[in-house]
């Protein structure tokens, strides 16, 4: 099996491995990205200068589903109210330029080629 191959550098590097079936790109630098922006969220939830996401959060909490027939519609409704708020305040997008870009889709593109010949191989020895 090959060694590891130098990362896609840019904001977020990407390792790309390979396994005998599959190219596996190792994100934790995205992972991390990720945990950051939930303690972001944490944060706007315990803000006591803005108490609404709280706020809302507990009013979901505290819905009483059996007791009110529009309960659970009134609940979707609010989590999804919620999520969005807290959705805008997470980033979604890592920005890549176009050198960073095309580093990414020559390593993917090269290491589908690895298993797509070593697939051809293995279907001609049988």
């Amino acid at each position: 099996m090959p060694a590891d191959l130098k990362p896609v550098t840019g904001p977020i590097p990407v390792y790309a491995r390979t396994t005998p079936t599959a190219v596996v790109l190792d994100l934790e630098a995205l992972t991390q990205c990720v945990v950051s922006d939930v303690i972001d969220v944490i944060d706007a939830l315990l803000d006591p200068a803005n108490t609404g996401p709280w706020d809302r959060l507990h009013e979901l909490a505290d819905l009483d589903m059996a007791d009110m027939p529009q309960a659970p519609m009134e609940g979707r409704l609010l989590t999804e109210e919620l999520v969005a708020d807290l959705t805008a305040r997470s980033s979604s997008r890592v920005p890549l330029t176009v050198s960073r870009a095309r580093d990414l889709g020559t390593t993917l593109r090269m290491l589908a080629d690895r298993l797509t010949a070593a697939g051809q191989q293995g279907r001609r020895a049988a």
